[in-house]
């Protein structure tokens, strides 16, 4: 009876939900609280269900005012909380404990992942053969992952294999396609499964935390699907509920091969190389598969070297966290700070950095966003190309292993950087972007690496990785950058106008604030980003007085535009979108992770190809006036 009260409320939700908990990859940071995030917008949820039926309240509008679950879907979203609350429920379970992801690898990984750092053992129960993205011999040579397997013919068996609790944590994976519930009565006594993971082939997987002795391992769980790969897709998520509803789901075919095709050619015209291209479900997906194979590389062909992993301490906090991850895990892996902004001249700092490796005869693996984020800075990419080609020696005098350049275009995806001819062509490099941004107009997450040709080999190791994490884009990821990129380069042009227009009209404006973006003369050479960010100008007899009062005017700033402009104007974490006006504060989003001493308490600013350009001008102005 509770049952299907409570899938008639689910059957009222998916018919009046807002559009964008299907089709934005960012939500609203006015309306979030990170440390709340699932749980204050599921007790509202759980609310709205416990008065569905006594109340005359319009379900589409309550669902709208629901607070911000997380401000980025790659970490979670309304959706995969309200799949995780209906699997909680349906086996009697804490939504806390039930966690989805697209990927069918990562939550096994998760574990092991925690289970590595604590020195514990883990046990892995499977029916009849292992799934098929479970490489034994990678997760234990490469990720460093120790685990015994246990196979068995038939549930019941579980039981004969006794209580592992003493030993370490116990894993199930189940692949009977059975999503929402778990049958725990064939090991009623034992209670020694710890963790039940259902694979779903076509959606992801849901990991289930049996028992509050390894409710521990939740936040560890999450924090490896918010940096090492995503949540299950809204649509994937869409798909499942509707199939717990109807008993049945839509079978929606896309031209899979042939928008594969489409992405792979689109994505080789836009970087001017004809290599081949892989696409993840996220950046930090592909970047993932990146650090790993180059991981891999190192083990197999420079043994018991040291590989450093090269990162400016203030970038994107996933990168800079990711890499920390990784390093973690790994004995010779380290990460090595590069000042690569403000203050700093990234090629200067990538010269000291580099000679330091080689005379440890260490493998360097160099991470950096061209143009920096958020300061928005290029290097001379002359001088860039002879640093990261200059021949070093170690302490010893022998030749040292050259560098291998990581690429974070997504500020600026259409320069040319890796084709033949071009500046990097001659060093080992490798280009990334995110999905979510200019290549599908913000439509999803999905990401994607290219390299140029004396990359090849890593490629395929990075392929591999890719793979092993099931971490590839989904058929409608696929589908909609095919849509989206062969617009790309011409929305790029479009939102760069825009944003010079309102750069310019800030400095005629209030000229005492400080504008970090690209130079006239760089945009001539490409570099055409749509993003910028703002220091505004302060006042205060301390300098902690002017800190102070400058944060408290960066909120004063958005608070108004989103107020004012609320169509167009919005406080999400997001860049290259196809329509409005995105601000945040990168200390307190992007770079969420990032040491407090590196964090950019500015605003930044991504305007988009289509918005009213003369009613934030207006409004920026109203703001001026006031302060």
């Amino acid at each position: 009876m509770e049952d299907t009260k409570m899938l008639n409320y689910i059957k009222d939700v998916l018919d009046n939900m807002p559009p964008d908990w299907l089709n934005l990859t960012t939500h609203r940071l006015d309306v979030y609280n990170e440390k709340l995030a699932k749980v204050q917008f599921l007790e509202q949820f759980e609310n709205l269900y416990n008065h569905h039926h006594s109340t005359q309240v319009d379900v589409g509008v309550a669902l709208s005012e629901l607070p911000t679950a997380y401000d980025y879907i790659r970490l979670g979203h309304p959706l995969s909380c309200i799949l995780e609350w209906v699997i909680a429920n349906l086996n009697n379970l804490k939504p806390k404990n039930v966690i989805s992801f697209s990927s069918k690898t990562i939550p096994v990984l998760a574990i092991l992942r925690k289970n590595l750092l604590d020195n514990k053992n883990t046990q892995i129960i499977y029916k009849d053969e292992l799934p098929d993205f479970f490489d034994t011999e990678l997760l234990r040579s490469v990720y460093g992952y120790k685990f015994d397997l246990k196979n068995i013919e038939k549930v019941e068996d579980i039981a004969a294999l006794g209580n592992y609790q003493e030993k370490g944590s116990s894993i199930y994976i189940s692949q009977e396609d059975e999503i929402f519930n778990v049958d725990l009565t064939p090991i009623p006594k034992t209670k020694g499964i710890d963790f039940f993971i259902n694979v779903h082939s076509p959606f992801g997987s849901v990991l289930l935390v049996n028992g509050e002795q390894n409710e521990n391992y939740i936040s560890e769980i999450q924090h490896v699907r918010r940096r090492e790969t995503i949540a299950m897709t809204p649509a994937n998520c869409l798909a499942v509920l509707t199939l717990l509803i109807e008993k049945s789901s839509s079978n929606t075919k896309s031209n899979v091969e042939t928008n594969k095709k489409l992405v792979i050619d689109s994505i080789n015209e836009i970087t001017g190389t004809n290599t081949k291209a892989l696409v993840g479900s996220s950046g930090l997906s592909i970047q993932y598969a990146i650090m790993m194979g180059l991981v891999h590389d190192a083990l197999e062909n420079h043994k018991g070297k040291a590989i450093k992993f090269v990162v400016p301490p203030n970038c994107y906090g996933g990168t800079n966290d990711q890499s920390r991850r990784v390093a973690a895990c790994i004995d010779n892996v380290e990460v090595v700070d590069l000042p690569v902004d403000g203050d700093h001249d990234m090629v200067q700092s990538i010269d000291i950095v580099l000679d330091k490796i080689a005379s440890e005869d260490a493998i360097p693996y160099i991470i950096a966003e061209i143009p920096t984020n958020p300061r928005v800075e290029v290097p001379d990419l002359k001088k860039l190309k002879a640093v990261l080609c200059k021949e070093r020696n170690t302490a010893t005098g022998e030749m040292a292993t050259d560098p291998v350049f990581i690429l974070d275009q997504t500020f600026c995806p259409n320069v040319h950087f890796l084709g033949e001819g071009e500046i990097l062509s001659t060093v080992r490099t490798i280009s990334f972007a995110s999905g979510s941004k200019f290549p599908s107009g913000g439509l999803c997450t999905a990401g994607y690496c290219i390299g140029n040709k004396k990359t090849d080999a890593l490629m395929e190791k990075i392929e591999m990785h890719l793979r092993l994490c099931d971490n590839g884009a989904t058929d409608l990821q696929i589908e909609i950058l095919a849509k989206q990129l062969p617009s790309m380069k011409q929305r790029i042009i479009d939102a760069y106008k825009n944003t010079r227009k309102f750069v310019n009209f800030i400095n005629d404006t209030l000229p005492e604030a400080k504008i970090n973006f690209v130079s006239e003369e760089l945009a001539k050479k490409g570099f055409t980003p749509s993003v910028f960010s703002l220091d505004l100008p302060t006042k205060g007899n301390t300098e902690e007085e002017k800190e102070s009062y400058k944060r408290a005017l960066n909120h004063k700033l958005i608070n108004l535009m989103i107020s004012e402009i609320p169509n167009e104007s919005k406080y999400c974490v997001s860049y290259g979108q196809l329509k409005g006006c995105y601000w945040t504060i990168p200390a307190t989003s992007t770079q969420g992770t990032t040491k407090e001493g590196d964090k950019d308490y500015i605003a930044r600013v991504a305007l988009s190809p289509t918005m009213d350009l003369d009613h934030h001008k207006k409004v920026f102005l109203k703001f001026v006036e006031k302060i």
